[in-house]
């Protein structure tokens, strides 16, 4: 058991994970602190969007990778209806990608699955008392990311929201739906109702014409065989 926080409050997690044994082997780590409370847990994303609704947790602690919707839009949709849950993600994945997902999502923690145990009880703490914490390998990534992006105004397209951006920027580069889905870590029905409203917002009629306004704007500038992937 690692060492109680000074007035530290009780934290309520709700554990979500599709791997059995992984799920109670953390959920047994959890309800062994003093200040954690495990109140549920879920194998998939629609049962961890009820649960959170249900058991109204501190705390989520979410896998990206689940049968059903993915974590990324379980955590969208959980902060985005109950926004004073905190999500930690824990995770196989460590790619750029999946990690701005999330954050975009709304997580405010992200951790590796290989993170010990004390780092995954601290991060729990940390997103119960609001604040946003990171693995170290996340964390130089995320600074690094944001210490190089160039400030950008006026975005292309301000009609659409950063992620329709996204999408039609993938579009733009001959990206099928399923590649799409597979780049920004979305499930294929989250990715065509964004090509959908996209389409809507833009007044064209099919892919064709968004890819040529997208182009005349500057987007699609992939390399040529980026642009080759339509699977």
């Amino acid at each position: 058991m690692s060492e109680v926080p000074l007035g530290a409050e009780q934290v309520r997690v709700l554990v979500v994970d599709d791997h059995p044994l992984f799920r109670y082997g953390l959920c047994m780590v959890l309800a062994a602190e003093q200040t954690i409370e495990v109140v549920g847990e879920a194998a998939n994303g629609r049962d961890a969007i009820e649960a959170a609704k249900a058991y109204q947790p501190d705390v989520v602690v979410m896998d990206l990778h689940l049968p059903d919707i993915d974590g990324i839009e379980a955590t969208r949709e959980i902060v985005g209806e109950l926004p004073t849950i905190g999500v930690v993600v824990l995770t196989m994945f460590n790619d750029s990608e999946s990690v701005f997902a999330a954050m975009r999502a709304g997580a405010r923690g992200y951790l590796l699955k290989g993170s010990g145990q004390e780092e995954i009880i601290r991060a729990v703490h940390a997103v119960g008392r609001g604040e946003a914490i990171f693995g170290p390998d996340i964390a130089t990534r995320v600074l690094g990311y944001f210490n190089s992006a160039p400030v950008k105004s006026d975005p292309v397209f301000p009609e659409l929201t950063s992620r329709e951006r996204e999408v039609l920027a993938l579009i733009a580069d001959g990206r099928s739906n399923a590649a799409i889905a597979g780049a920004l870590s979305l499930s294929p029905k989250t990715v065509r109702n964004h090509v959908s409203s996209i389409f809507t917002k833009l007044h064209v009629a099919d892919r064709a014409q968004a890819i040529v306004r997208a182009r005349k704007a500057g987007l699609g500038d992939a390399p040529p065989d980026r642009r080759q992937d339509t699977r």
